[in-house]
């Protein structure tokens, strides 16, 4: 599987189970480059507090670690600089500054700058804006939409999401599954039923 059609497969699915077993290796792949090499490189340091900060707010730490504590923020950066082509990096860029502008509006200050709750007011105003432009896949069956793949919150929200189900804590320590599951015996002999 080609990174294009991982992501094409990421703005399609509506929930992380669909992610076929490529794409999820794919996505784990980045998460072990992340290891390897932490250095920001399409997000500047605002950029990426803000990244931070917003998907800490959608996958806040609990009993279990948050999108902050498994590096979601380098996640998106390194599928901004390797994956995304040059306007899904523009749109994603243009859509961080816009968080900034809305935030200054009503708070006078940068979102990063803002109160928790303040930061929560901006979020969820992007996710009502989200909600109100989806477009129903099918006007038989309801509770269906067509993605926005090109809108910033529903990439932001995407990538936060397969970034934190895709790293080891999220899936393992979340989800409670295991990445490289337990031994499997396919080539056992198997024992006659013994005659009666």
């Amino acid at each position: 599987m080609q990174r294009r059609e991982a992501l094409r497969l990421l703005a399609a699915t509506a929930a992380l189970p669909i992610l076929s077993r490529d794409a999820f290796s794919l996505f784990r792949e980045v998460h072990q480059q992340l290891a390897e090499a932490p250095a920001l490189k399409t997000l500047n340091p605002h950029q990426n507090a803000t990244v931070t900060a917003i998907s800490e707010l959608i996958i806040p730490q609990t009993d279990t670690p948050g999108a902050k504590a498994v590096r979601v923020n380098e996640f998106i950066d390194l599928i901004l600089t390797e994956w995304y082509e040059g306007d899904e990096k523009t749109c994603f860029l243009a859509g961080l500054g816009d968080v900034d502008l809305r935030s200054r509006d009503v708070f006078g200050k940068d979102f990063v700058d803002c109160s928790e709750k303040q930061q929560i007011q901006i979020v969820s105003s992007l996710d009502e804006e989200l909600a109100g432009i989806r477009q129903p896949l099918d006007l038989h069956r309801e509770g269906r939409f067509a993605p926005t793949e090109k809108q910033f919150f529903y990439m932001l929200k995407r990538l936060t999401l397969v970034g934190y189900y895709t790293s080891q804590a999220g899936f393992e320590q979340e989800l409670h599954e295991q990445i490289i599951p337990s031994s499997h015996a396919g080539c056992v002999p198997v024992e006659e039923e013994a005659a009666k």
